[in-house]
């Protein structure tokens, strides 16, 4: 029997956390790793959301890695195209392509107690055991469809968003957009001088901003290229901007009347109907949904084949959709904007702990983790955007970075412990962790703007944005504190599982675990270059 093949790290996931992970494997000196992308492309949400009119609504020096700037960005919010070009160059750039192994889907992971690594299974028949595992396949990797009657019997077309069908003509069709969301506002204008009737389904309208986007003049860009300070600048500048605006979101949204005002004036500019502006204009707080940015949708809205229905779809007879409200519209195709398994992501059924219960079994009350990292009962298993590590106005870029610099300390404490030897989360540190977490959720405008989002589970538990600067986040997963965790190891005679009190490191005798990787990271850079 051929032997197993068995790696020190495996990585899920090749969108901006997988290649993040793998870079900064590579940059700690760790090349015994593997990425395992499902799809036959890497790029995450940015090879997977290709619709019509897809773009970041983040500043584009700041939506991209600190270790790879881009001084060729070709707008100030780059399009889908650019964004997955640059991942493309970020594989090819730091070596990464020996590692990834494309149409590989990861379909269960499980923790072996006994000789303490994951045995992951793919779709492929083949297995893999891994020490530690990195799970980068990102919140917004799994679209939601409605379950909504009569959609199994609808003779048109139907795709979401994220699975758009680029072999289908909407030229002369009938069209239904469902969802009024980051990726409608962009979808809708892309789509309406094409179709012959289009008609929006808005259970509740959003916010939108103008979107202040612009080519970036030649100049500007060879000005980058000879001298990167400057837009090391320009990225310091646009993240400094944004961490000024925390405080309106997380402790006084009170303040964010202002922006409203901006809002209303941008629909106003282009919204001349009372009616359909009654229609578009929130009741609730800006802020409380993702504030969109748009300078073409509520032109595109007010266009005479466009029909805005101030109500979700509820059913579908033949080739009518028919609203809550009763209204009917006969379309030809059905595309939803209806986003994503965000609080219940599948990858968490397929990931199976310590004592035997899937992830999604321990989430089932809502997602917690200890720093939006690692879960109790779940050893050397580590998320990338995990719960409560979203953002609301700035770049996720940052938080993964953040989330970067707590992987790679993870993974140097496991080194100085030497051995067989793994990392648990404390259950009552994952508990303290997220009770202040959700105490500092109480008076932000995500909880409180008087709207139901997506950052909300079912419980109305806001499980996915982080209730701070970005700043603070990342002082916060430096470094691992170890007195979070309890130290697992293999028992000399059948795997048993050893906590810190109880376990000593042979090397060191005399000292618990938690002591000895202590020292180690109080003896500064010499120890820390020791163990790479």
């Amino acid at each position: 029997m051929a032997q197993q093949e068995h790696v020190r790290v495996a990585v899920i996931g090749t969108g901006f956390g997988g290649l993040g992970a793998a870079v900064r494997l590579r940059r700690e000196g760790i090349t015994d790793f593997v990425v395992l992308e499902r799809a036959g492309s890497v790029g995450g949400t940015w090879r997977d959301n290709s619709y019509p009119g897809c773009a970041c609504d983040v500043p584009s020096h700041l939506y991209s890695f600190s270790f790879a700037p881009n001084p060729d960005w070709p707008r100030t919010f780059s399009g889908q195209e650019h964004i997955r070009a640059y991942l493309e160059r970020v594989a090819d750039t730091f070596g990464l392509r020996p590692h990834i192994r494309l149409n590989h889907e990861v379909k269960l992971m499980s923790w072996d107690k006994e000789n303490l690594y994951w045995v992951i299974e793919s779709a492929d028949g083949t297995t893999l055991h891994a020490d530690v595992v990195i799970s980068a396949t990102g919140p917004l990797s799994d679209p939601k469809m409605p379950d909504i009657p009569g959609l199994d019997s609808f003779p048109g077309k139907v795709f979401h968003s994220a699975r758009w069908d680029h072999d289908y003509d909407l030229a002369g069709k009938r069209v239904a957009m469902v969802g009024t969301g980051a990726s409608a506002i962009q979808i809708v204008p892309a789509i309406q001088p094409k179709t012959a009737k289009l008609t929006l389904f808005q259970r509740t309208p959003p916010w939108v901003m103008p979107r202040m986007d612009r080519t970036i003049s030649k100049a500007e860009r060879a000005l980058h290229r000879a001298v990167p300070v400057t837009g090391t600048a320009r990225r310091g500048l646009l993240w400094g901007i944004r961490e000024l605006q925390v405080g309106a979101f997380t402790k006084h949204p009170d303040q964010l009347g202002l922006v409203e005002t901006i809002a209303k004036s941008n629909m106003a500019r282009a919204i001349k109907d009372p009616a359909l502006r009654a229609k578009l204009t929130p009741d609730y707080r800006i802020g409380c949904k993702r504030i969109l940015l748009s300078s073409t949708y509520y032109p595109a809205l007010a266009q005479p084949n466009v029909d805005v229905v101030a109500s979700g779809l509820s059913e579908i007879r033949g080739s009518t959709v028919v609203a809550a409200d009763g209204t009917e519209a006969e379309v030809d195709a059905i595309i939803f904007g209806t986003g994503f398994h965000v609080t219940d992501m599948p990858i968490a059924e397929r990931v199976v702990g310590a004592e035997g219960i899937t992830l999604a079994e321990t989430w089932k009350d809502g997602m917690n983790s200890l720093r939006g990292a690692t879960a109790s009962g779940f050893p050397n298993w580590m998320t990338i955007i995990g719960p409560n590590t979203g953002l609301g106005n700035s770049s996720m870029i940052l938080m993964i970075e953040s989330q970067l610099n707590y992987m790679a300390d993870y993974l140097r404490q496991l080194n100085v412990l030497g051995g067989r030897a793994a990392l648990d989360a404390r259950s009552a540190s994952v508990t303290a962790w997220n009770d202040k977490v959700q105490q500092r959720m109480k008076r932000t405008v995500w909880n409180t703007g008087g709207c139901t989002s997506w950052y909300l589970d079912e419980a109305g538990r806001n499980t996915t944005v982080w209730p701070g600067t970005t700043g603070e986040f990342r002082r916060q997963t430096r470094s691992v504190d170890l007195a979070e965790y309890d130290v697992v190891r293999a028992g000399v005679t059948g795997g048993e599982r050893r906590a810190v009190g109880v376990g000593r490191v042979p090397e060191q005798p005399g000292r618990t675990d938690r002591e000895t990787v202590t020292a180690a990271a109080e003896a500064g850079p010499v120890a820390e270059e020791a163990t790479r």
